[in-house]
């Protein structure tokens, strides 16, 4: 078994993983902000 050497795995699934789910995030937060502010318009 060789020896891991600190810093050479590959993450670039990892990374791709990451930003795909910050971007999720960010697009359920911004669907939820604009709901809210819709309820609070159009409801009486």
């Amino acid at each position: 078994m060789a020896e891991h050497e600190h810093g050479t795995m590959d993450t670039k699934v990892q990374e791709k993983t990451f930003d795909g789910f910050v971007k999720w995030s960010i697009g359920v937060a911004a669907a939820s902000i604009g709901i809210l502010i819709f309820m609070a318009l159009f409801t009486s």
